[in-house]
């Protein structure tokens, strides 16, 4: 599967060490790219400090997910949290700016309904426009064993919602292992959507861990994206068996 880019999630890897080390890390062991979750502990010139030595990009970073100790899973879909929202939209563009990050994810949060959709579709709205064009928009469908009551949970809903607002710069994460789990047809659905997907993540099914085994054939999978033109790096966002410290030997394996 020669050609084939990685970026690593240091969200899930690495992440037992500060954020500039564990980019290091990622670059000793061979990914092309970085990618991670909430940041904004660090401040901005470390990282950007820390990507220049590696001589790695971070493909990018999520939106806050708000007050973590009642259980919320981001903001933007949820109706009268407006200000808040494009608060943590605000707070990453800033930063994604400073270190040259290509896509910021906007959570949408705990919610259903016709009204956070209209929530999350002005918050969107703001978000396309604020960032400008140097930076994509990103939306993920989350499964609902990892991120019960998550508003977003389908790649057609999501599709549905990028046609809606209809902004150049906003498209969709699709994560294999979310896919996997609603609804299969992963490389299908994979296709369908092409257009609207800005970037692609992957974990094995169903134990999220390296996506060298479990239900899901990712030598098939991924060299099905492959044929499909898909250039980027996929980010590698999985649990690692040992704690902190990943499991490498599929790199290797899907890269030549």
């Amino acid at each position: 599967m020669g050609s084939m880019k990685f970026s690593a999630n240091l969200g899930f890897l690495w992440n037992d060490r500060p954020l500039p080390e564990a980019i290091r890390a990622a670059k000793d062991a061979g990914f092309d790219a970085v990618e991670c979750h909430w940041p904004y502990a660090v401040p901005a010139s470390e990282v950007k400090v820390a990507l220049k030595e590696a001589g790695l990009r971070m493909l990018g970073l999520n939106t806050s997910r708000g007050n973590v100790s009642v259980g919320e899973n981001g903001l933007s879909a949820l109706p009268g949290r407006e200000p808040e929202a494009r608060a943590a939209i605000d707070q990453a563009i800033e930063y994604a700016t400073e270190i040259s990050a290509k896509a910021i994810h906007v959570m949408a949060g705990n919610s259903s309904g016709p009204r956070a959709r209209s929530a999350f579709i002005e918050n969107l709205i703001y978000a396309s426009e604020k960032a400008g064009p140097d930076i994509t928009i990103l939306i993920e469908p989350l499964n609902h064993y990892n991120a019960p009551g998550y508003f977003l949970s389908t790649v057609e809903q999501a599709a549905d919602i990028i046609r809606t607002v209809a902004k150049p710069n906003l498209k969709m994460m699709f994560d294999f292992y979310h896919v996997q789990i609603m609804g299969g047809d992963v490389t299908r659905r994979f296709e369908a959507n092409l257009p609207l997907i800005g970037h692609v993540q992957i974990a094995s099914v169903p134990d999220r861990g390296s996506p060298d085994h479990g239900e899901l054939d990712y030598s098939f999978a991924l060299r099905r994206v492959r044929e499909l033109g898909w250039s980027s790096p996929i980010g590698a966002e999985y649990l690692p068996a040992n704690g902190a410290v990943p499991d490498l030997a599929w790199l290797a394996t899907f890269k030549n």
